[in-house]
């Protein structure tokens, strides 16, 4: 029994004078935007080199243009069959795959420039679930990534005359615009899991999380709350993506190949997390001593 949906036009493409743009790369690219300026504010409260962080973020970009499409050919491969098309870069793109590429590619850069990676890390998870969030509101705009039916409350009903992202195009229907379609295997309402809904509000907890962390926490070592990020979203990716099954995306046995991905992200974190915790701690810049003229004030203070 239906209590409660969501419904509302596709919002594929937006003019702005001569230029039509799509709101999926508008919004992906302000959550890039939005991600990499909350981090760089933490890198340089924190007292690291926020100059060779910004050339990091450059080539991380780069990188996760480049993942985002090379994560999902073992998919393709998986479905289809081998093909040197397939390394094309016209195709799918995944979020964790670009997630992977960009900091794969931004650590790279940070080595190269002999900046702390681990402590960099950490002041980019943030950045990383606030991009999150922005950049899933493109993904709501065009209504992308639904899933199996449902009665959920937050379920997308599909209603004549929408025109849904092309992955969806079976679901759409004629009528008397606005009025409800039916699920064509079922004959029953046509209302779906909206999983980028979903991943954005998992996302926006997980930014609200990661802010407390960086407070209470103050025991971690370098790296672990970045570790906690890889492992909270690949854990959310893979309970998500299960609504997704049966939906078209590519399987490996019972799973989606985000879940695999997801899981696989969410067990490296959770080894990276213990293994970091076995390390001897080192000085964070946060943890710095203060300076001879602070040491001299806080002496004074004191009655010294």
């Amino acid at each position: 029994m239906l209590l409660a949906l969501i419904s509302y036009p596709p919002v594929p493409l937006v003019e702005v004078g001569p230029l039509r743009l799509s709101l999926h790369g508008v919004f992906a690219a302000l959550g890039f935007l939005a991600g990499a300026w909350i981090a760089t504010r933490d890198v340089r409260r924190r007292g690291l080199d926020s100059a060779g962080y910004q050339s990091a973020l450059t080539w991380g970009l780069i990188g996760a243009l480049l993942g985002a499409r090379l994560l999902t050919i073992p998919a393709e491969i998986i479905d289809e069959g081998f093909s040197w098309s397939l390394f094309s870069l016209t195709g799918n793109f995944s979020i964790l795959g670009g997630f992977a590429g960009g900091i794969l590619a931004g650590g790279w850069r940070m080595r190269m420039l002999g900046l702390p990676v681990l402590p960099m890390l950490d002041s980019s998870t943030t950045g990383l679930a606030l991009g999150t969030v922005i950049g899933r509101i493109g993904d709501l705009a065009i209504v992308e990534h639904l899933g199996s039916r449902t009665d959920f409350f937050l379920g997308y009903a599909v209603k004549a005359g929408y025109d849904l992202a092309p992955q969806h195009d079976a679901l759409e229907c004629t009528g008397s615009v606005g009025t409800l379609c039916t699920d064509p295997a079922t004959g029953l309402p046509a209302v779906y899991h909206h999983a980028a809904l979903y991943d954005m509000l998992g996302a926006a907890l997980l930014f609200a999380v990661l802010l407390l962390l960086r407070q209470v926490w103050v025991n971690r070592r370098p790296g672990q709350l970045f570790a906690f990020w890889v492992g909270w979203y690949g854990l959310q990716r893979f309970l998500i993506d299960s609504v997704r099954y049966g939906s078209g995306d590519a399987t490996v046995g019972p799973f989606t190949w985000n879940q695999v991905s997801g899981l696989v992200a969410a067990v490296g974190a959770a080894v990276l997390i213990w293994w970091l915790g076995r390390r001897p701690r080192r000085t964070d810049p946060e943890d710095a001593p203060p300076k001879e003229d602070d040491a001299e004030i806080v002496a004074e203070d004191d009655g010294v």
